[in-house]
């Protein structure tokens, strides 16, 4: 048997959507500690929303890079963070359009990806939009698991139990 046929080892790929929420840095502190303790990967998706503003094609191109380049520094500061808890840098992922709707379709086309891992919200608004759909009828459209992560916990709890 060559090297290139032998198959590479298995490696848990972490997914956390990044927004603008307060409960991200749960998410993504909880998948950084599961990944560096069981040899994992954390990976980051950023999705740009669609503009409003469509009016003339070139002002809209002018937004679209003010948007990527905003998703670019975001995920730069969040993967900091990632390669400080794991070691690791972390597969980036910057897409446009819905956020549920991309999450699932990059779910759907990375078989590598392992695991979404999403932390609730906390305020009397919800546990969040992304949140609220794949703990309920969204669920069906996964194909891998889904880990919920109390937004209220503090890093002490997540050492833990991860």
């Amino acid at each position: 048997m060559s090297d290139s046929a032998v198959p590479a080892p298995y490696q848990r790929i972490f997914l956390v959507v990044v927004d603008d929420s307060e409960e991200l840095n749960i998410a993504l502190t909880y998948a950084c500690l599961r990944a560096r303790n069981t040899g994992g990967r954390v990976a980051l998706l950023y999705v740009m929303e669609p503009s409003d503003f469509q009016h003339w094609i070139a002002v809209e191109d002018i937004m679209r890079e003010e948007r990527r380049t905003e998703a670019e520094q975001v995920l730069q500061r969040h993967a900091k963070q990632v390669n400080e808890i794991t070691g690791t840098l972390p597969i980036l992922y910057v897409r446009e359009g819905e956020r549920r709707d991309e999450l699932l379709a990059l779910i759907n086309e990375e078989p590598s990806i392992s695991i979404l891992v999403l932390a609730a919200g906390t305020g009397p608004e919800g546990p969040g939009p992304l949140v609220s759909h794949l703990a309920g009828k969204g669920v069906a459209k996964l194909r891998i698991p889904l880990t919920l992560v109390p937004g209220s916990l503090r890093r002490e709890q997540l050492d833990l139990i991860t």
